[in-house]
């Protein structure tokens, strides 16, 4: 598919780093069938409203001023004594309180729709939003990836939503969106995408083996979790299921499915095997339960790595309670455990910005690993002071903020560490994006010599700020 240069040129900062919920009106307003057009009228009036829905008892259409008005032009003020039953839209489209607004701009436009019924995790009504109220916070137009990801109806069209992904990156860059807003972004698509193939794989798995054994969660982990990707992102998910043993054989297909069709679709299978394809990212509760506590027994550390990337998940697809189950159960197992903390700090120790005694950058030959040298240090510092706090937040600035809350950190470290992740994730996208748009591979690593000077004393500031975390971690979980 040929993507023109400037088709997200005009792509809102807004609409992909505000979620729905932010912006709907709430709580929901309805309305029994049998309420009459008039009465429906008056009502939207006085709340000023545009749409109620008709409930019989839930859910079952819709009712707009345009409805009203095409009636009344139609047939006069004996129109306004019909029941709702015989003028509401059905059926009722929605879209997630938690989906940004990029995607419900999408839907309603591919609809050609003006409303959406928004819906918790759990798919129960939670409010209403309007293309007028969105228009009205951020009038702009724009080409949206997150709802082309949604509808796919194959692993083609998922390949081609995801292409225009580092296009939908520049442009919000060009917008003057800052970095976090466009990682976050970028980690959005990542998960919508997982979310399509889950869709995707269970539709052709109920076809070929009937329905799922038992209910199913499935996790982005890492990056995609914690809403910070950036354009070389791979697969990292993992499932939880109500079943027993005998079940796995179900959902280890399924997993597999999944990760050849993001495959397929532009999103690597992960080289360290951290897919629900293989047997020890796919769990049932208890087996989950005792994954975590051999990680958090573990006194060498040989399993920090899948820890650390496991309590970034973020639940995309299947029933959400199992994985809300799994993180209270989790997190407050890892607050718990002052080996396993001890040893997040260690890590954490482990991470030195390469810095020379007068500060000069060190980077070998190959280039400098920007990720590991300036994003892993203040993303394992929030990880570990939040797990320690008992928090459940996931991403690295909401980690950072439930620190400050718990006492484990003054409020100005956690400005000065998030102004340097902002500086090195600026550096690293814009980077990737320059690559890109050269034809090459993005990748992490960079040339500080080849940045302009402002730059490369911005990211020398940056990582400067670095050198006090272990001692910062230290105390903190010493608390």
């Amino acid at each position: 598919m040929e993507i023109a240069a400037g088709d997200l040129a005009r792509a809102d900062g807004f609409a992909y780093r505000t979620a729905v919920g932010q912006v709907m009106t709430a709580p929901l307003v309805t309305a029994s069938p049998d309420c009459t057009l008039g009465d429906a009228a008056r009502r939207m009036a006085g709340l000023g409203i545009s749409a109620l829905v008709v409930a019989d008892p839930g859910p079952v259409g819709i009712v707009t001023e345009r409805d009203l008005l095409r009636r009344v032009g139609d047939q006069g003020g004996a129109a306004l004594a019909l029941p709702l039953r015989r003028i509401m839209s059905t059926p009722l489209h929605t879209v997630r309180a938690d989906a940004l607004v990029a995607t419900a701009l999408g839907r309603m436009d591919r609809l050609a729709i003006r409303h959406l019924m928004v819906v918790d995790a759990a798919g129960q009504p939670a409010g209403m939003v309007s293309a007028r109220a969105l228009l009205r916070l951020r009038a702009r137009d724009s080409l949206v990836v997150g709802d082309s990801i949604a509808a796919a109806a194959d692993v083609e069209a998922l390949r081609d939503a995801r292409a225009r992904v580092p296009l939908l990156a520049a442009a919000l860059r060009r917008d003057g969106a800052p970095a976090l807003d466009v990682v976050s972004a970028i980690a959005a698509t990542v998960r919508e995408s997982t979310a399509r193939a889950a869709e995707l794989a269970v539709a052709a798995m109920r076809e070929a083996h009937g329905p799922a054994p038992a209910a199913w969660c499935l996790l982005v982990l890492g990056s995609g979790g914690r809403g910070e990707s950036l354009l070389v992102p791979d697969q990292d998910n993992a499932l939880i299921h109500a079943g027993c043993e005998d079940d796995d054989a179900w959902f280890a297909e399924l997993g597999r499915r999944i990760a050849d069709i993001l495959d397929a679709a532009g999103l690597p299978y992960c080289q360290g095997g951290i897919m629900a394809r293989e047997a020890r990212w796919r769990h049932d509760r208890d087996g989950w339960r005792r994954t975590v506590d051999g990680w958090l027994r573990d006194k060498d550390g040989g399993a920090l790595l899948d820890a650390d990337i496991f309590f970034d998940f973020r639940p995309v697809a299947g029933d959400g309670e199992l994985a809300r189950g799994l993180r209270a159960e989790a997190t407050a197992a890892a607050a718990r455990s002052p080996l396993f903390l001890r040893l997040l700090a260690d890590h954490v120790a482990g991470l030195r910005p390469p810095l020379g005694i007068f500060g000069r950058i060190l980077a070998p030959s190959g280039g400098l690993d920007l990720k590991k040298a300036g994003t892993m240090p203040v993303v394992a510092a929030a990880r570990t002071l939040a797990l320690a706090a008992g928090s459940d937040a996931v991403g690295t600035p909401e980690r950072l903020a439930a620190a400050v809350a718990d006492g484990r950190m003054v409020d100005e470290d956690r400005a000065i560490l998030l102004e340097s992740f902002e500086t090195v994730l600026g550096i690293l996208l814009d980077r990737q994006l320059a690559a890109i748009a050269e034809g090459r591979q993005p990748g992490n690593r960079i040339v500080p010599s080849q940045l302009d000077r402002h730059r490369r004393a911005a990211l020398r500031q940056a990582l400067r700020s670095l050198a006090p975390l272990p001692e910062m971690v230290a105390g903190g979980i010493a608390r």
